[in-house]
């Protein structure tokens, strides 16, 4: 598929998608929101992807919603925006494969809560932070109001959600919302260290534990621990558990084949 706002890239189960607007930081118009829900949709019909990487060209990971293009929209409209963006939201969070936000530069707004919807952040020390919604008169949207208290809890969600203060790299692990900070060189290899090891390992298993712990706020220790006794018994139908057990007893490194 072509696309005109997005890179699309695939490498040995490893798929990267740009959010290719630099020259508006990668804010989110109508026309990228439907090219980035294409490509997810991609990666989760394709059984060779096995993780993938998001992240934006430029100085910007994304700028949050193209506010330009809020101008005289009207009450319905803009709630049939959102019902849409959140229809990608949702795609994301369900996408069985691992998700890794490579935030580059400045995750504002939605851009934020974009990275958020990912498994893992990994951040250049040139990132920053901002829950920039009230300063154009609107509530953190695209999964804001669910993702940030559950990372960072309650007072310090509605502190950066009130302020719109802005947070650098640092600060933004130190609160729980990013996995690692490097500095911009390492940035992508850092990234891909990590992309390429999930890749390489046992993609249902990492499908099913992401989807339980997805799940871990919202039931109860005795309804979880009936999961986790279903999901064992469930991989223990497939090859590649299988083979990693074997692998174990031979102490030599499994050989993993998706299956």
């Amino acid at each position: 598929m072509d696309f005109k706002l997005i890179i699309y890239e695939k490498n040995n189960g490893v798929v990267k998608v740009t959010l290719n607007r630099p020259e508006a930081m990668n804010a989110l118009n109508l026309e990228i929101r439907e090219e980035l829900a294409q490509a997810v949709q991609m990666v989760a019909n394709d059984s060779e992807a096995r993780v993938l990487v998001l992240t934006g060209a430029g100085r910007a990971f994304c700028a949050g919603g193209d506010v330009k293009t809020m101008v005289g929209v009207t009450p319905m409209g803009m709630r049939d925006r959102l019902t849409r963006l959140h229809r990608t939201l949702m795609a994301i969070l369900n996408l069985e494969q691992p998700v890794i936000a490579m935030v580059n530069g400045y995750a504002m707004g939605a851009g934020f809560n974009l990275a958020l919807a990912a498994d893992m952040i990994v951040a250049s020390e040139d990132a920053r932070f901002c829950q920039s919604f009230v300063n154009v008169g609107l509530i953190p949207d695209f999964g804001g109001l669910y993702l940030l208290p559950r990372l960072v809890g309650l007072a310090r969600a509605k502190e950066l959600a009130l302020t719109a203060r802005v947070i650098d790299a640092s600060e933004a692990e130190r609160m729980g919302l990013v996995n690692r900070v490097v500095p911009p060189d390492r940035l992508e290899a850092a990234t891909y260290e990590i992309a390429n090891k999930l890749a390489s390992g046992p993609c249902r298993t990492l499908g099913l534990a992401k989807s339980l712990l997805n799940r871990a706020f919202e039931y109860d220790l005795p309804t979880l621990l009936q999961l986790e006794a279903e999901t064992q018994g469930l991989l223990m139908q497939t090859e590649d558990t299988r083979e990693a057990i074997q692998a174990f007893v031979d102490k030599r490194p499994p050989k993993f084949q998706g299956k």
